[in-house]
């Protein structure tokens, strides 16, 4: 009987074995999910207005006045999150007739737009993992929060060693960066293409910078959230207090 007893103790006290894989998978999965939404947030025309209109901000050599910058970008912005043809850029013309965007402007933005949504279909799964996760595992105490935390130090790790290479070789970087994604010889244009003159490199760098710090302090966030803390048990060894703000489920 002490035995039979024994072991429904110990059985009771196991913790399953799916809520930890679970946890490893939401490790692996959540700076992704905070980078594209990082990425979403800056690619608007709210961050095109704050960059063209801030004190500092490089001007355009060739004419355009940062209202032409703020209107031809949000063309190409807004062209990266719909589903608009390629027309949608090549057909744009400046007030002299000529083309806003050469071909292979317009080509590349079309490998962009590729990468881009594919990145949000990609956000948009990540998102529905984490829900589907959350109504699975919710009854094991403080599962999902702990699968959170894990994933934000990482989230916190990454951001850091990203931004470490950043600093080091900035231009290195953002090279080997297109070269993931574009063939060579398609990103590459000159001082006097409408791409060059509305995204510059002072642009990139302070995208860059924008979505590091928004992927960082929402990792922070969560962490602080979902910050583990001490189980209490009262005399009977139910528990009072559990890691994280998950739902409680029936105790064992």
């Amino acid at each position: 009987m002490e035995r039979r007893r024994a072991e429904r103790e110990a059985a009771a006290r196991a913790k399953p074995v799916a809520p930890r894989v679970t946890q490893v998978f939401m490790a692996m999965l959540l700076p992704f999910l905070i980078l594209i939404g990082a990425v979403r947030a800056v690619a608007s025309p709210v961050f095109l207005w704050a960059e063209y209109f801030r004190p500092g901000f490089p001007g355009d050599g060739y004419g355009f006045s940062s209202e032409d910058r703020l209107t031809y970008g949000s063309y190409a912005v807004d062209y990266l999150a719909n589903f608009a043809s390629p027309r949608y850029l090549g057909d744009l013309v400046l007030a002299s007739g000529e083309k806003l965007f050469s071909e292979r402007e317009v080509a590349h933005m079309a490998d962009v737009k590729l990468v881009v949504l594919s990145a949000y279909g990609a956000g948009a799964a990540l998102l529905v993992f984490f829900v589907v996760v959350y109504l699975a595992i919710r009854r094991t105490r403080g599962a999902f929060a702990r699968g959170l935390f894990a994933g934000s130090l990482v989230t916190v790790f990454l951001v850091v060693a990203l931004a470490v290479l950043g600093l080091l070789g900035w231009q290195q970087f953002f090279t080997e960066f297109h070269r993931i994604f574009f063939a060579d010889g398609t990103w590459t244009f000159s001082l006097e293409d409408t791409l060059i003159r509305l995204f510059p490199g002072q642009f990139w760098i302070d995208a860059a910078l924008a979505i590091a710090v928004l992927t960082f302090v929402t990792a922070v966030l969560i962490a602080v959230f979902t910050w583990p803390r001490r189980v209490r048990e009262d005399d009977g060894g139910t528990a009072l207090e559990e890691s994280g703000s998950d739902e409680a489920g029936p105790a064992a």
